[in-house]
């Protein structure tokens, strides 16, 4: 059993901390919104604390999943944040989609404290967390992810250590990139179908058994096909990991012509009134 501080209990951090909880380990949490903590702490156990600091206070690791740079840069570098408090030889996980650049940092900052830090962003979304079977892309030293893997098992069904420090940041770059093209192919080809007068059921079940197959045609197209989007990954949360990718790759020099036009037609569905929707309301914008 470790002792673990959990930061963020979003739709994806209140089911992580509870698998940690569920795994044995002496769990204390920091929400933001403190009613969400103690919430979490009513249906789960452990402990709430009032700031990131009082939380990392005395813990062998900290996880946090939070939801843009300055909501990491607050809880970990501020004047209440996890880093103040954490001690020598002490983990902290981050499980936040945020730049390459502040994982860095963190990376630097943790250093010079003497913690093993490792950037580690997921995806498979609130399902996977519910679940427990997330994929994790991980950065860092490899001391820092022999000492994460272990605890990261209680919700992942996957851990890669990609590479250094901002290696699993970039990594969940790659993973949006892909996504945004597949959503782009799938919303033109559904409609498409629609257009043609085509069973979209029987296409489904024709197409999805060869090449063209994907988890987001699997799960998305029955869904799309009945204009449902009220759930999953929001719009505006993918425009923001968009943006991030884009910015990367004006750094590192890589062309994203097609991931560039998909933000784009997003920030469309966003003017729709579509932000909070699921990344498969692309097809919205096909009229």
């Amino acid at each position: 059993m470790a002792r673990i501080s959990f930061i963020g209990l979003g739709v994806m951090g209140a089911p992580m901390a509870r698998h940690l909880a569920a795994a044995g380990h002496d769990v204390t949490v920091y929400n933001r919104t403190s009613g969400k903590a103690e919430a979490w702490v009513a249906a789960h156990g452990g402990r709430w604390a009032p700031t990131p600091a009082e939380a990392a206070q005395g813990a062998e690791a900290v996880f946090a999943c939070v939801g843009r740079d300055a909501d990491l840069e607050q809880v970990t570098l501020g004047a209440d944040g996890a880093f103040r408090t954490l001690g020598e030889g002490a983990l902290f996980v981050d499980h936040t989609t945020v730049s390459a650049a502040i994982a860095r940092r963190l990376a630097a900052e943790g250093a010079a404290k003497r913690l093993h830090v490792l950037d580690a962003p997921v995806s498979g979304g609130q399902a996977g967390a519910e679940a427990g079977k997330l994929a994790i892309m991980c950065g860092g030293t490899a001391e820092a992810f022999a000492a994460a893997e272990p605890l990261m098992r209680a919700y992942a069904a996957r851990a890669v250590h990609v590479g250094p420090a901002g290696a699993g940041q970039q990594a969940k770059m790659v993973n949006q990139i892909a996504i945004a093209g597949v959503l782009g192919g799938l919303s033109e080809g559904l409609r498409f179908a629609e257009r043609a007068g085509l069973d979209l059921d029987k296409v489904l079940e024709a197409i999805s058994g060869g090449a063209a197959q994907s988890w987001q045609m699997v799960n998305r197209w029955p869904t799309m096909a009945k204009r449902e989007f009220d759930f999953g990954f929001a719009i505006d949360w993918m425009r923001k990991d968009l943006g991030l990718a884009l910015d990367e790759a004006r750094a590192n020099g890589a062309a994203l012509p097609v991931s560039a036009l998909v933000d784009q037609f997003y920030a469309e569905v966003q003017a729709m009134g579509g932000g909070r929707n699921d990344t498969s309301a692309l097809i919205r914008r096909l009229k």
